[in-house]
């Protein structure tokens, strides 16, 4: 049975992937989704805790597809490696919208690092946990997983500001290819 908070968190990532969160307002927000600001105090405290839970509930979805991702890669007997196939997942509308929002509150946190700053280092660290564990052994390293995870950020938020779908995807084309050919020598 699905609780009035479980329901409103639905509603909430819903109104945030349309609207985005820059000049995010309770009033306005609550109205969007048939709710009144109060309620939403009552659920979540203040703003700020009911865009993180929203955000993390979002983050979790994410993390999720990125595991069944990765299983079904790993039952495949397709050659293309996980990071490539990871971007075209991203590319698909229902996930691009998600990690666009996302990348939205990063960039928020050059404005207020003390209110999301702290979320977003979590984040930060889940998705190099995850990064890790999808990468050969010979990349398995803090500066390997770091590269891996500013290429696809640069990458996704070139797009994101250019709409140039096939150069982001053909740079991305080319890192797997420099990834392939140093895996290739190293062995």
């Amino acid at each position: 049975m699905t609780t009035r908070k479980e329901t409103l968190l639905e509603d909430l990532l819903g109104y945030l992937l349309r609207e985005g969160i820059s000049d995010l307002s309770l009033r306005p927000m609550a109205e969007a989704i048939g709710t009144s600001a109060r309620l939403l105090i009552f659920h979540f405290g203040t703003k700020d805790n009911l865009l993180m839970e929203v955000l993390a509930e979002m983050q979790n979805r994410l993390q999720q597809s990125f595991v069944r991702l990765s299983e079904a890669a790993s039952r495949s007997e397709s050659s293309e490696p996980l990071f490539r196939l990871f971007w075209d997942w991203a590319l698909q509308e229902e996930n691009f919208v998600h990690l666009k929002l996302l990348y939205q509150l990063h960039m928020l946190v050059i404005q207020d690092s003390a209110t999301y700053g702290p979320y977003l280092k979590g984040n930060a660290v889940n998705w190099q946990k995850m990064i890790r564990k999808t990468l050969p052994d010979c990349h398995k390293n803090a500066p390997m997983v770091t590269l891996f995870g500013a290429v696809f950020d640069g990458l996704f938020i070139e797009l994101m500001s250019t709409g140039d779908r096939k150069r982001t995807t053909r740079a991305l084309d080319e890192f797997v290819l420099l990834i392939r050919s140093q895996v290739a020598s190293a062995t």
